[in-house]
């Protein structure tokens, strides 16, 4: 997510607020995170209100005022709390303020992982349906169909994955799916695995191998890339036998290339250029 000055000071207000009021005892997260991205879908759907909340012209009271109006006796207070912050900032644009709020809910969901001591749970599943969309490009089509209703893709989603996955999860999946423009589903669902890594301040290691790692193994690949990077990297591993052996590592825009396939391919571009 790419904001400009103005939405990244006013993100970094709503965050501390969002922090503050999670802190009490009484708040749930999990509410919090589900009725911000609730508000979320709404000035989605409604860009006259969406530009109203965001309107530089207006008193940060007024725009405070009409959030309250909207919302007071829908939302949990510590929700609303966090809407009078965001509501209060000056924003660069209207899409930045609904993809800061956006941010908040997701954050106040992965809080809410992290407090049940489910949040390795919540990367691991990320990263399973990452990779179920990204081997099916007729899923991937369909849940980012323009014309596709967001009721839809909900059901959709729910299909595949209700009852499979953690209810954090699965919000956070329906989320990037109602949201996703284009073919945007994929790179979205990638945002929330490194998202949910960086909450236990860990880099992610998406690593294909052409044969199932065992745990010593996967052990050995940690503490190496732990130790190349210089921080802790989290593992997320798939199989493709097309590989023909060995594995490939990316972290980040960096990409070691160790496969049968990799090592052929380097091969024949070096005969090439002989």
């Amino acid at each position: 997510m790419t904001l400009h000055a103005a939405s990244r000071e006013a993100l970094g207000l709503a965050e501390e607020r969002l922090g503050e009021v999670l802190a009490d005892a009484g708040a749930d997260a999990a509410t919090v995170g589900d009725e911000l991205l609730s508000v979320v879908d709404l000035l989605d759907r409604e860009i006259g209100l969406r530009r109203a909340v965001s309107d530089a012209s207006a008193t940060p009271e007024a725009r405070t005022e009409l959030v309250r109006r909207l919302f007071d006796g829908k939302l949990s207070e510590p929700a609303l709390k966090v809407l009078d912050a965001v509501a209060g900032s000056r924003w660069s644009s209207p899409r930045e303020l609904t993809d800061g709020l956006e941010s908040l809910g997701r954050s106040a969901l992965l809080t809410s992982a992290e407090k049940t001591g489910n949040v390795d749970t919540v990367e691991s599943q990320l990263f399973q349906v990452a990779r179920v969309v990204a081997n099916h490009p007729e899923l991937e089509k369909a849940l980012s169909d323009l014309t596709g209703t967001a009721d839809a893709k909900r059901t959709l989603v729910r299909g595949l994955f209700a009852d499979k996955v953690d209810v954090v999860t699965e919000t956070l999946v329906e989320q990037v799916v109602r949201r996703a423009k284009g073919r945007g589903v994929g790179v979205g669902l990638d945002k929330l695995v490194k998202l949910a890594a960086e909450r236990r301040q860990r880099s992610v290691a998406y690593v294909t191998s052409a044969n199932a790692l065992s745990d010593e193994q996967t052990a050995q690949l940690g503490a190496k890339l732990d130790a190349i990077y210089g921080r802790p990297i989290a593992l997320h591993v798939e199989v493709d036998p097309r590989l023909g052996g060995g594995l490939v590592v990316r972290v980040g825009d960096e990409v070691i290339d160790g496969s049968a396939a990799g090592q052929l391919a380097a091969l024949r571009k070096r005969l090439a250029r002989a």
